[in-house]
């Protein structure tokens, strides 16, 4: 196993992956702030071996390359506001390939996890069967943000959305020197989970973001406890452009009142 790491606001050397080896990596990362390259074209369309990612918090607000993808998980709470410890898994024919045609040896798997049956894809997981009835309402909840998703544009309409949000957050900085990305790069800039450093002390930060939660202005917008003293703001597809505008000044205010303390 080869794994390849980096800073918060940073991503690793793609270049190193390996076409002959399956991949593992998550789409955007809600921590640091960044997120793989638009098309993925470290992905070889040549590959032998599979690609397994995780796009929790990518889904419905980027352009996710299928073609690229072999293993793809996400999750009804982020981009979709849904129900919490609901997922859904997409396979590609190659995916749904090595899972009929390689067993691994001395790996008991518990029925719950099994995906094959004599060597074939066990279909009705993908048309409704289940093992452990879901709740039914987390489903109709699904369902109407689904419908709601569609409503305003599908697809295109929800990555628009959260690329708007995110837009309004470079007008910002770009006007003001003592906030910036965490993310340097642009290209693999998160238009979702977008983590921003300030010119303040970590608890001058954990002042500020206490400051706009009594407010009533923004909640929980605390950076990830082992990333660098930060903020991170939910720019996803459900959150109104209009909102996103009216938060700016309030960051302006509180760090105002923070700053010389």
């Amino acid at each position: 196993v080869n794994e390849f790491t980096a800073d918060y606001g940073e991503l690793p050397d793609l270049t190193k992956t390996n076409p002959d080896h399956d991949i593992c990596f998550t789409f955007n990362g809600t921590t640091s702030g960044v997120r793989v390259p638009e098309g993925c074209d470290f992905i070889s369309d040549d590959r032998t071996g599979l690609t397994l990612c995780d796009a929790t918090s990518a889904c419905f607000a980027m352009n996710m390359p299928w073609e690229k993808l072999d293993v793809t998980t996400y999750s009804w709470q982020k981009v979709l506001g849904g129900e919490g410890g609901h997922g859904v898994l997409v396979l590609s024919p190659r995916a749904v390939e090595r899972l009929e045609t390689y067993t691994p040896a001395d790996r008991p798997l518990p029925k719950i996890f099994r995906l094959t049956k004599k060597n074939k894809l066990i279909s009705g997981i993908f048309t409704g069967a289940t093992i452990n009835t879901p709740s039914m309402l987390a489903v109709e909840d699904y369902i109407d943000a689904l419908q709601w998703a569609d409503s305003v544009g599908g697809v295109p309409g929800m990555v628009q959305r959260s690329l708007a949000n995110l837009a309004v957050i470079e007008d910002f900085v770009d006007q003001n020197d003592w906030i910036d990305f965490l993310a340097k790069d642009p290209a693999v800039r998160s238009s979702t989970s977008v983590c921003l450093t300030l010119d303040l002390t970590a608890d001058q930060i954990k002042a500020l973001v206490k400051m706009l939660e009594t407010e009533d202005v923004a909640y929980d917008i605390g950076g990830y406890r082992d990333a660098p003293p930060s903020i991170r703001i939910w720019c996803g597809s459900t959150v109104e452009t209009e909102d996103m505008e009216q938060l700016m000044p309030w960051l302006s205010w509180a760090y105002e009142q923070v700053k010389d303390d």
